[in-house]
């Protein structure tokens, strides 16, 4: 495949990808499986179908709803002298059209540049996603990080040492995880240094946040005093979360 090849393939399958808002409201990228067939190089759609078929199989061998990524939709085309005419059709997003390049005839030079344009563009996507997804969960942490200072600042007003905070969100680690302490989860975890709450899924770090500010709420709003107190209201709070988890 010559680079005068590429470029034109390249210009071919940019052309027919179409932008739509989704139900949230942010935009996503789709191709229609009759323009993907022109550009694939099929001239006949029954042929075409069999790679689709067998991206959608390949799409339920990993247990991913065939559903999110294939959406049968009935298009209208012209016919000529301004009549038109409903045609089967299907919405692609851009892992489906990676699947049915997989599944594609490897033969055609269309096809072969089409495994690797999808397989860069849905690589690019995971990256995106995958950033997005890391994003969330500092924001979390750094959620977490605040309501723990807070909590800290509140106890050591009512009367406890930097141990016994360390005591008391042990017992709610405790409380939240089932029974394990926050060096046992330390230990299931392999986490050799560092907080806990580094290591913990974005989720879980949410959790311990919600019980965390529950607590500072109930320590002011009824003015807790002491370990005991403190202790008591914090491992309510995190197995209230445990049970809503």
């Amino acid at each position: 495949m010559d680079n005068q090849s590429i470029v034109t393939y390249k210009s071919a399958f940019d052309n027919i990808v179409h932008e739509i808002t989704a139900d949230d409201g942010s935009k996503m990228e789709v191709w229609f499986a009759r323009e993907l067939q022109t550009v694939c190089g099929y001239a006949r759609w029954e042929n075409f179908a069999v790679a689709i078929n067998r991206a959608k199989d390949s799409c339920k061998s990993q247990n991913i709803i065939i559903d999110d990524h294939f959406r049968d939709v009935t298009k209208m085309i012209e016919i000529g002298k301004g009549g038109k005419r409903p045609t089967e059709d299907i919405m692609l997003t851009r892992y489906a059209c990676y699947l049915i390049a997989q599944n594609g005839d490897s033969k055609k030079e269309e096809i072969a540049f089409a495994q690797g344009y999808f397989a860069v563009q849905t690589r690019r996507a995971e990256l995106i996603s995958e950033r997005l997804r890391l994003q969330q969960r500092l924001e979390k942490r750094e959620e977490l990080r605040a309501s723990e200072k807070r909590l800290s600042q509140n106890i050591y007003e009512r009367g406890v040492d930097d141990r016994g905070f360390a005591r008391i969100r042990s017992k709610g680690d405790a409380a939240l995880f089932g029974g394990f302490s926050t060096e046992q989860m330390k230990k299931r975890l392999g986490v050799k240094s560092g907080p806990l709450a580094d290591h913990l899924p974005q989720v879980t770090i949410a959790a311990k946040n919600l019980a965390t500010e529950m607590t500072n709420f109930n320590v002011e709003a009824k003015d807790l005093q002491g370990e005991p107190l403190i202790t008591t209201e914090h491992v309510q709070n995190n197995r209230t979360v445990r049970e809503m988890l």
